[in-house]
């Protein structure tokens, strides 16, 4: 094998390294976020007080306490 064929491997598996890596550090992240992020409580209807008849939805199990 020449020294350009060894090259051109070279920088295929650099670009595939790379590419791995990128793709690794963007899952990461993604876990990271979804581990580590907690959303606020939103104002809706407690489960149990909806009225589907007027097209007003509770939610099935809430994690939020009641103020």
């Amino acid at each position: 094998m020449n020294r350009a064929a060894i090259r051109r491997y070279g920088a295929a598996w650099l670009v595939i390294a790379v590419g791995l890596a990128l793709v690794g550090a963007a899952n990461w992240h993604l876990v990271h976020v979804a581990t580590s992020s907690q959303p606020a409580c939103v104002a809706h209807l407690r489960s149990g007080e909806g009225d589907p008849a007027r097209a007003r939805y509770s939610a099935a199990q809430s994690s939020c306490t009641p103020r």
